[in-house]
């Protein structure tokens, strides 16, 4: 059974940080593609307060065997505190570009 694809999401507090991380994820082959959508705006609540923030929004295509070494790398250098990463198996998409996905991060 191939293994599973993913698309994890994580916010950034600027273009410079989601710039390093995309570059240190694909330079290290722990995903075969980050998307980064600038002028987003998170409203959520930080140790008791209402806040919003512009961030930037990665969109990070992996494997499920390559999550664990990628959660790290993210943490590490991530300047959050507490980091967005969420990851959501992919159910179904285009199958060549999912076997890419697979490729671009096998050994």
């Amino acid at each position: 059974m191939p293994d599973p694809v993913l698309l994890c999401y994580c916010t950034c507090p600027d273009a410079a940080s989601a710039q390093a991380i995309a570059e240190a994820l694909i330079g290290e082959r722990l995903a075969a593609c980050v998307n980064r959508l600038p002028g987003v705006a998170s409203t959520y609540c930080w140790q008791g307060q209402v806040t919003t923030d512009a961030e930037e929004l990665l969109l990070i295509k992996t494997v499920a065997s390559r999550f664990e070494a990628l959660k790290t790398r993210l943490l590490a250098l991530h300047p959050y505190e507490l980091p967005e990463l969420i990851a959501v198996p992919v159910e179904r998409g285009h199958a060549a570009y999912l076997d890419w996905i697979r490729h671009s991060v096998g050994d």
